[in-house]
Formats: C-alpha cells, sequence, structure tokens
C-alpha cells in the first residue's frame, strides 16, 4: 500500500484541512500505516496536482487561512481499482525478533526484559482499541455499512495485540521453564496477566 491510498481512505469519510488529515490519520488509518506529518503534506500536494483530490480555501479571521481537502470522482476510482487489487501479506520487521535470533549471545535476563517490555507495550495497545471499540463501536449490530468496516479493522488491531501478548508470553515461560512449556507450547493461547506491572 502507498500512503496515498491511505490518505483517500482516511478522506472518504469526509473533507479535512491537511492538519486535521494527520490528527485523524494518528487516530485511524495511521494505526495500520505509519506515515510523518510532513510526508502527509507532501502527498497532499501530490495527490492535488493529479486531480485525486481538491483543496478549497477556507479564509479564518486571526489564524492563516487553511486548505479543505475532498477526494475527487479521479481519486474515488483510483481507490476503488486498488481495493480490487491483491493485497499482500507484509513482512514482519521488528526489533525484538532480530535481538531474539541471536539472544543467545546476550544475557538470559536481558532478553527476558526485553520480552516482558514487549509485551507491555502490546498490552497498553491493546488497552488502547479496547477503549476505542468501547466508545464508538460499542453495539456493532447497529452500525453503519462504512463504519462495520472500520470496526473489522479495529479488531484485527486487537487480534494482532492479543497475539503478540501471547507470543511473549510463552517465549518467556519457554525460556524460564523450557522442560515444562515444550509440551504444551504449540497448543497453548493464554495471555499472562502477571506482567501488566
Amino acid at each position: 500500500m502507498a500512503l496515498s491510498h491511505a490518505i483517500l481512505a482516511a478522506l472518504i469519510e469526509c473533507p479535512c484541512s491537511g492538519y486535521d488529515l494527520a490528527k485523524r490519520f494518528d487516530g485511524s488509518v495511521g494505526f495500520f500505516w505509519n506515515a510523518s506529518h510532513q510526508q502527509i503534506y507532501r502527498e497532499l500536494s501530490r495527490l492535488e496536482a493529479e486531480g485525486q483530490i481538491t483543496a478549497e480555501k477556507i479564509e479564518q479571521d486571526g489564524r492563516p487561512n487553511k486548505k479543505l481537502y475532498s477526494i475527487t470522482a479521479t481519486g474515488k476510482a483510483l481507490l476503488q481499482e486498488w481495493i480490487a487489487q491483491p493485497a499482500e501479506v507484509s513482512p514482519v520487521k521488528d526489533d525484538l525478533l532480530v535481538k531474539l535470533f541471536s539472544g543467545h549471545i546476550a544475557p538470559r535476563e536481558t532478553i527476558l526484559q526485553k520480552l516482558k517490555e514487549h509485551y507491555q507495550q502490546h498490552r497498553a495497545k491493546l488497552e488502547g482499541y479496547q477503549a476505542i471499540a468501547q466508545q464508538h463501536f460499542s453495539d456493532p449490530a447497529q452500525l453503519s455499512e462504512a463504519r462495520r468496516f472500520q470496526f473489522l479493522t479495529l479488531r484485527a488491531g486487537i487480534r494482532h495485540e492479543m497475539a503478540w501478548m501471547t507470543w511473549c508470553g510463552e517465549a518467556m515461560s519457554f525460556l524460564t521453564e523450557p522442560a515444562e512449556t515444550e509440551n504444551t507450547y504449540q497448543s497453548s493461547l493464554y495471555v499472562r496477566d502477571d506482567l501488566a506491572e
């Protein structure tokens, strides 16, 4: 996926300024596609030049004027065409996995600490996603068509964080109690609540 597709997807909901788009991007599409505000503004200029979006100049009293961006029919068609294309599974790029791959050269406690930190980070993200679900998607049966699809992306995020937490718990148990975990490693699915502190 290119940044342009993520921006067009974010603009589908409603027109917004570059600043508001960057903020919304942080809280929606940004959960699964990272980009700096500078990258977003640069891409907005390119999309406008290509006719994928339009910008309406809004004059403001006592503040600099701003542009209100909207997706065009051409931009929507481009997004629809992109949606129909095959979606490749993204390769995993994670510092922790590289550290773990060569973890035998470090003290065991160092690796266990890294796993615990990773667990806590994923737990924090999971709690954030769960708060969004409670606030905006508390009754999935009553969601609009557009919101149903947004809810599915949130559920993917929730499942992703839960899977990482489960794996971190398994990895720590395996490194501390390998004899006890080797027989249950394949079938056990659990989240270690004792690592929340």
